[in-house]
Formats: C-alpha cells, sequence, structure tokens
C-alpha cells in the first residue's frame, strides 16, 4: 500500500517503536495522530516533528478508548490507517500467588485495548477507499520467553485475532496487517526491571525500515528479523531462550 499522504494513528507512540514509527512516517508526508500518556513526551515528539498531531489519553481505560476513537474521527475525517503498537511487558514468576491486578493491566494494554479499538474504527475505515489496521504483536508469540508469561500469551492471541479480523474484513477495502517484531533496542518491560542486556537486540532503524517495507509491499504477516526463526523453529528456539 501507498504510505504517502496516508492519514496514520500511532498508539504508544511516545517510545519506542511507535516513537520512532511516528518519526519516519511522518517524513514521508504523511499525516501521523501520535496517540500517548505523556504529554511532556507528546509535546516533545511535536516539538521534533513540526505538523504530528497529538492526543493524550490512557488506552486501557474503555471510556478514553470510546473518547479518542470519536475525536480522532471527527477531527480528522481522512483517517485510514490505525496502528495498534502500544504494550507492556511484565515478569510474571508462576511458582508464586501472582497479582490480578497487575496481569489485567498486561491484558487490557495488549489485547483487549487493540480488540476494541478495531471494533471503534472499522466502520469509519471502511468509508476510506483504501485503509489498514496494523496489530504489532511479537515473535514470542510463536516462541514464549517464560519469564514474561502473560506478555508472551497476550501477542499469541493476537496473532490468533489478526488472522480472524483480517478474514472477516476481507471483502472490505481494510487491509489488515500484522506486525511481528524480534527484541528492538526499547524501553519495553523497563517498568518492571525486565534487563534486556543479554538479548540480541535488531537496530531500531533497521527494524523500521522493514516494518514500512512490508506495509508498502503488502506483507500482511511480516516477521521481522530473528522473529522468523521464532515463528519457524518453536521448539528448537525455545530450550535456547529458556534456560
Amino acid at each position: 500500500m501507498n504510505l504517502t499522504q496516508q492519514t496514520i494513528l500511532i498508539t504508544g507512540a511516545t517510545s519506542g517503536i511507535g516513537l520512532h514509527l511516528a518519526g519516519r512516517l511522518h517524513q514521508m508526508g504523511n499525516q501521523v495522530i501520535a496517540c500517548g500518556r505523556n504529554q511532556q513526551q507528546l509535546d516533545q515528539l511535536a516539538a521534533e516533528h513540526a505538523g504530528i498531531s497529538t492526543y493524550l489519553g490512557d488506552i486501557t481505560d474503555e471510556q478514553q478508548r470510546q473518547e479518542l476513537a470519536d475525536w480522532a474521527t471527527t477531527h480528522y475525517p481522512t483517517l485510514n490507517i490505525v496502528i495498534n503498537n502500544a504494550g507492556i511487558m511484565q515478569q510474571v514468576d508462576l511458582t508464586q500467588p501472582i497479582d490480578p491486578a497487575k496481569v489485567m493491566t498486561e491484558l487490557v494494554t495488549n489485547l483487549l485495548a487493540p480488540i476494541h479499538l478495531g471494533g471503534l474504527f472499522v466502520k469509519h475505515l471502511q468509508e476510506q477507499s483504501v485503509a489498514a489496521l496494523v496489530n504489532v504483536s511479537s515473535g514470542l508469540a510463536f516462541t514464549p520467553l517464560a519469564s514474561v508469561p502473560v506478555y508472551c500469551a497476550t501477542k499469541a492471541a493476537m496473532h490468533s485475532f489478526s488472522v480472524s479480523q483480517r478474514h472477516q474484513l476481507r471483502d472490505t477495502s481494510v487491509r489488515v496487517f500484522e506486525i511481528i517484531p524480534p527484541a528492538v533496542g526499547t524501553n519495553l518491560g523497563h517498568q518492571d526491571n525486565y534487563d534486556n542486556s543479554k538479548d540480541q537486540l535488531m537496530p531500531m532503524d533497521d527494524f523500521i525500515n522493514a516494518v514500512i517495507d512490508a506495509l508498502q509491499t503488502d506483507t500482511y504477516e511480516a516477521a521481522i528479523g530473528a522473529a522468523e526463526y521464532l515463528r519457524q523453529q518453536r521448539d528448537a528456539v525455545f530450550s535456547q531462550i529458556n534456560p
């Protein structure tokens, strides 16, 4: 699909993949709407990329998801691409009693919110001649890292959901993409003291280049870098990443 002069909304756009993707898509001549929970980071993004629009909101809150959809479709009637990027990753010790509130936050952020947002935007997107829903899952959807089991489970569910969503929308103008990242140099898991220093991280610029290429070539299920190995060699890789 063409990635110039589109109107693109990105959740989780104040850090990591979302931040870099917002900047790149803006540079390519698109109207980018960056959504996040930190006003200071949104202001910094807008200052660095003149013309980017920002929206302060928390997608873990049902009412705020509805407000985001209402605001975006009202102020940007040409909105035609929604990128469900926001996500969190938390370590969970399954040998101990779990904190349901902690687990629920991960479930809502990584799974319920993108499912709900897709439903909120889908009617509007079908009214556009060319449109897309882009869901960000993970190579860990296919080969889980046992120390972050809920994260892996939500991303596996997001993969399965994307397959069904793509099938149901196959006769509409809405294309459904799934971007499957490998480990990339971001702050994912930082709030839970996850140490990614031992991970083989894909450089961010290389990853963003691969995402852009996948979208432009209509690669609807794009496993990028080492994520393709995680997808194809599940049993062999599991023992390697889970000593």
